[in-house]
């Protein structure tokens, strides 16, 4: 099985964070299970990881907000690891208003600490999700997300 980061993101999210089961207090029992369900360990505690990182950083970016007149230009690893509808869904939620530029730059921070070379939008979507799910005021955004994960798959905001 050849399982990503982001597979093991997603089964936690669809198993735990997007349902009505808590997350196990008890990371081994959590970690016994992914591993039961053909994760590899090493992908397991990546994204573990991943998710500790990004409790820390929503703490610290929310003490120091975005600049709100600033233009984000994405560097050249940026732009080789995110397509151009990746960046160009994130520009779509920020001109909407769905994410906010400490939101967009969250996820931004989040899919460059990811072991990918590439990111779609489907990717990008998955990890805009797992940003917003904790963020108050956010829960509008969130669910619009969640819609276009789970119903629209092919719609894009324009």
């Amino acid at each position: 099985m050849n399982e990503n980061v982001i597979d093991v993101l997603i089964y936690i999210y669809e198993n735990y964070m997007g349902g009505e089961e808590e997350l196990p207090h008890d990371q081994i029992l959590l970690e016994e299970e992914l591993s039961e369900a053909g994760f590899p360990s090493n992908e397991i505690q990546k994204a573990f990881d991943w998710l500790d990182d990004l409790a820390r950083n929503q703490v610290s970016m929310s003490q120091n907000p975005a600049n709100n007149t600033s233009t984000r230009i994405f560097t050249d690893l940026e732009q080789q690891r995110l397509d151009i509808e990746a960046r160009g869904l994130l520009l779509s939620l920020e001109q909407s208003g769905m994410l906010d530029k400490t939101s967009r730059e969250l996820v931004i921070e989040r899919a460059m600490a990811l072991d990918e070379d590439h990111f779609n939008s489907d990717d990008i979507k998955w990890i805009i999700l797992l940003v917003l799910v904790n963020q108050p005021g956010k829960e509008s955004a969130f669910a619009q997300i969640e819609d276009m994960i789970y119903n629209n798959p092919t719609e894009h905001l324009h």
